[in-house]
């Protein structure tokens, strides 16, 4: 029984490292560009709305959630509830669920 439980924690170590070195676990400092551009105050907002926000073209593989946090560059300041609201309210035809790849948006902006 000790060797069998000593193989598993064996195997375990070794996958543990192997993730290390492959993908990791600590963020890099190399980050993916988002074509965006930032609506200052002075500029148009979203459509009928007191929302600061930006404009950043959907890549594959992106979500409203990953492309604000990608422009603030850190977590959500606000709930997931607040951020749908808010692009709803900046794009009153779009639902957040069903956004297309390669179309523009606008995204609530929760820099300031």
């Amino acid at each position: 029984m000790k060797k069998l439980f000593s193989f598993l924690v064996a195997i375990l170590v070794l996958y543990v490292i192997y993730f290390d070195l492959t993908i990791g676990t600590l963020p890099t400092s190399t980050t993916k560009q988002v074509d965006a551009k930032v609506v200052t105050k002075g500029e148009t907002k979203g459509p009928k709305s007191d929302i600061p926000a930006f404009e950043a073209k959907v890549k594959p593989g992106e979500t409203v959630i990953s492309i604000v946090e990608h422009e603030l560059n850190n977590p959500l300041p606000v709930s997931i509830t607040e951020l749908i609201n808010d692009f709803r309210e900046l794009n009153p035809e779009q639902s957040p669920e069903k956004i297309q790849i390669g179309a523009t948006y606008h995204f609530p902006d929760y820099s300031n």
